[in-house]
């Protein structure tokens, strides 16, 4: 897996975050970074400074800025801020390589080495929580076959207290539902259903084995579906969702979901409304 971190001068943000993952030797796991404004500089010595108090010598690391080339041989792009995501989405970065680290970390450019060991803190708080989280692993996202079936049938029961059964799944399937699995090490991990009618997609169900989750893979399987939507030229995909499933709604939000209405008493066991939440795509959107 290719890890690509960006920032604005690729001087003092993502070298830090590249060093200290190459710190950890994840294996399989290769580390770059880069700049959006970058012109060759040397580190800042106050980056220096506060990695070499952390045992991790990035000295020698020189600014350069970002290419096609590495955008196409990165796996996933982790942003230092929400404003270098807007940057590569507007260039036409694919969504689904994108991600932000932590809440994004403050350009502490300028700053006293208090400044920079703040922000070297919190780089280092963000990583450990995504290798924690399994996000560097290796998860792949194909449609479903039938070795599948039996899991996700088994994956209902664990997730919902109305499953769908292994013949419900089959028959969706030849209705029309397009199914997408998760996989690590070749063995299911989650899954999601999409329904296209006409210009319109409608998720049937996202799942994700509780010792899985938080580690993007509800993420991966959403991407996915955003994928198929703008190869079919849908105009949005919609969903239901508890409101008292705040992880979930959080996740909706932060993948572009609104909420746009209610069905009243739509989940049993417990009796509880559904959120409407709906991802629209734009014309630029679907033409990318």
């Amino acid at each position: 897996m290719n890890i690509l971190f960006v920032c604005t001068g690729n001087t003092c943000r993502s070298p830090m975050a590249e060093g200290y993952l190459k710190s950890k030797g994840i294996e399989g796991v290769t580390v770059s970074s880069r700049g959006l404004a970058a012109d060759g500089s040397p580190v800042s010595l106050n980056s220096k400074t506060a990695m070499d108090e952390a045992g991790i010598d990035i000295g020698s690391h020189i600014s350069k800025q970002i290419t096609a080339d590495d955008i196409n041989k990165a796996d996933k792009i982790i942003c230092l801020s929400p404003s270098h995501k807007a940057l590569l989405l507007s260039a036409g970065v694919p969504e689904n390589k994108l991600y932000i680290l932590g809440d994004g970390i403050s350009d502490p450019f300028g700053g006293s080495i208090e400044v920079y060991r703040r922000c070297r803190d919190e780089i280092f708080a963000a990583i450990d929580i995504l290798i924690k989280d399994g996000f560097f692993g290796d998860i792949s996202v194909i449609p479903i076959e039938q070795r599948h079936i039996k899991e996700i049938a088994r994956l209902e029961e664990i997730c919902f207290s109305e499953p769908w059964s292994e013949e419900g799944i089959l028959e969706a399937y030849r209705l029309g539902t397009k199914f997408f699995a998760a996989e690590a090490d070749k063995k299911l991990i989650g899954y999601i259903g999409i329904k296209a009618v006409i210009d319109e997609g409608y998720i049937t169900n996202i799942a994700v084995f509780p010792e899985f989750r938080r580690r993007g893979v509800a993420k991966a399987l959403l991407n996915k579906v955003f994928e198929f939507a703008k190869e079919k030229g849908l105009s949005f995909v919609s969903l239901e969702v508890r409101p008292s499933n705040t992880e979930a709604v959080s996740l909706y939000e932060k993948t572009g979901f609104k909420e746009e209405g209610r069905r009243k008493n739509f989940y049993r066991l417990p009796l509880e409304d559904a959120l409407i939440m709906t991802k629209r795509f734009s014309y630029e959107d679907i033409s990318d």
